[in-house]
């Protein structure tokens, strides 16, 4: 799915109060300066260099903020709050890195106290799937809703719940680490990123959408256009990231095995969706990411989606699945910068006593 057209709202068209999200990657920080209505007035994108360091990336973002609010042709009086949304693993109420995958040397890291210091501004934290998830329910496709999940398919499964205008953090600040739920109970499950075996993420993400595809192409026998774009013996030097875009691109040219491989990844969906569902009780699930197989108007996409919402009915309470809505979301990538400024923005008001 493409990320939608930024477009930049001049200063004299916005309403105040502003706040500025920002969405922390391991390759790159994205920050924009947010109105009251979630109208961005500028947006910069730096790197992280993570080998720097936490306490060099903090100051380099709390330094792209500035830019930020200048570029905005706002000053720093003029933003109430900053809201912060990184990956995991963290301590969200104490504002601290436990012990970050893809951040080697920022274990421990009080990352909102130091972003406070440097840019002297309040800073609001979550992780990166829940202020996405919050930017799809404040402006993007579950804006109508009070309760909703987002699922956002790509090398893992990221999940951020948003019921009633907050996000579900939990005790430990692990609620809707929903990739790592059991789908599959078997001694021999297929084994997940994280070292154990049956969860969601290995059988529904991008990555196992790739070991899936070469599991098949090794032993099935059904003629398929995939071998002429897939060397099953140098699978591991392929980038996994990048095959499920290959099956799609070979679904919509009519091969059967890659539309199989599409409708098999719908059912895993379905089954990591029922728990939710039964779970949470949501007004609205989101799915979005990079792997949507084209997305909301692509043949293979709105197939991917039907068939997704076939094999939930299959499996949940009807009631559920009479009135559970189930479709894309729609910011993108702009979904963490925007969501971080409105749980910013949130957390102001909650404040205020509004």
């Amino acid at each position: 799915m493409s990320d939608p057209q930024r477009v930049l709202t001049p200063r004299n068209e916005a309403k105040p109060p502003f706040f500025v999200g920002v969405d922390l990657g391991g390759t790159n920080m994205k920050i924009g300066v947010v109105d009251d209505k979630a109208q961005t007035l500028s947006f910069l994108v730096v790197p992280t260099e993570v080998e720097k360091g936490p306490v060099d990336a903090t100051r380099r973002m709390a330094d792209a903020i500035h830019a930020a609010i200048l570029h905005a042709g706002l000053q720093q009086t003029d933003i109430m709050r900053v809201g912060l949304g990184s990956p995991g693993t963290m301590d969200i109420p104490t504002g601290k890195f436990i012990s970050p995958a893809n951040f080697p040397g920022w274990e421990g890291f009080a990352i909102r106290s130091t972003l406070a210091e440097f840019s002297k501004l309040p800073v609001s934290y979550d992780n990166d799937a829940n202020v996405a998830a919050f930017g799809e329910s404040w402006v993007g496709s579950g804006r109508e809703y009070d309760s909703m999940i987002l699922l956002t398919l790509g090398t893992g499964i990221g999940c951020g719940i948003v019921i009633d205008g907050r996000t579900l953090i939990g005790y430990s600040s692990h609620a809707g680490e929903s990739g790592h739920n059991i789908v599959d109970p078997s001694d021999d499950a297929r084994l997940c990123g994280c070292g154990k075996r049956g969860h969601f993420e290995a059988y529904a993400s991008a990555t196992a959408v790739a070991r899936r595809t070469y599991d098949l192409l090794e032993t099935n026998q059904v003629p398929t256009s995939l071998h002429q774009r897939i060397d099953v013996e140098k699978m591991t030097t392929l980038d996994k990231s990048k095959l499920p875009k290959l099956v799609w691109e070979e679904a919509r040219a009519g091969d059967e095995l890659s539309l199989q491989i599409i409708r098999e990844t719908a059912k895993w969906l379905a089954i990591g969706m029922t728990t939710l569902m039964h779970t949470i009780d949501p007004h609205c699930v989101l799915i979005g990411g990079a792997m949507t197989f084209g997305g909301p108007g692509d043949p293979i996409g709105d197939m991917f989606l039907e068939t997704l919402k076939a094999e939930v009915t299959k499996r949940v309470y009807p009631i559920l699945a009479e009135r559970t809505i189930i479709k894309y979301a729609e910011l993108g990538a702009d979904a963490g910068y925007l969501g971080a400024a409105g749980v910013a923005r949130a957390d102001y008001y909650a404040a205020k006593g509004q």
